[in-house]
């Protein structure tokens, strides 16, 4: 059996259904840990903190970040126009907003897990290109289309700011342009992004 004969109906359904599992699990905990912010720079506490204080009553523990991890590897076979199935969505982001620096960083993540592809969104095995592996976040629901752009926007950033003034994609498309490049750009502009707060 060659990578285009495999579809969703030879992925076992228990083992895409524990690392669908596995990974809402992830993504929550992730996600969960980053709420942890205050209205203002001075103020250190959480308001559940300060109504804690308050009332006298113990603090919440913090809880520690997780480790983001990307959509499931079993997702990959999957035809693209699947992920945006409500059930997928569902067990995955179902709209979730997510800051654009994370939206950054899980597109690094994708590519590493699913692959890296230039000349095309997808491979037919699966792997992406940036714009290929943004589209996976977007149709499982993680963000929005205005979270993507923004990502989008943050990359073309950081490749103006490297005198380079085609798109993104196009860039990712380069003859010679290998993973670590792009993994480098991805991450730079996740980097660059947080320093912001977006």
């Amino acid at each position: 059996m060659n990578a285009q004969t495999l579809t969703a109906s030879t992925v076992p359904p228990l083992e895409l259904a524990d690392e669908a599992a596995l990974l809402v699990r992830e993504i929550e905990q992730y996600l969960t840990a980053r709420v942890r912010t205050t209205a203002h720079p001075l103020v250190t506490k959480t308001t559940a903190e300060l109504i804690a204080e308050a009332l006298g009553a113990p603090a919440p523990a913090a809880v520690p970040a997780p480790a983001l991890a990307p959509p499931v590897r079993a997702l990959r076979l999957l035809p693209d126009w699947v992920l945006a199935f409500p059930l997928l969505r569902q067990l995955h982001g179902a709209g979730r907003q997510i800051s654009v620096a994370e939206h950054l960083e899980l597109t690094a993540l994708v590519i590493e897990r699913y692959g890296w592809h230039s000349g095309a969104l997808r491979s037919t095995s699966g792997r992406r290109c940036i714009l290929g592996a943004q589209a996976v976040l977007f149709r499982l629901g993680y963000g929005d289309e205005a979270t993507a752009l923004a990502a989008g926007h943050r990359l073309q950033a950081v490749l103006a700011a490297r005198g380079i003034s085609e798109p993104y994609h196009c860039w990712n498309d380069a003859t010679g342009r290998t993973r670590t490049e792009v993994l480098a750009l991805i991450r730079t502009a996740a980097t660059a992004a947080r320093r912001e707060g977006r």
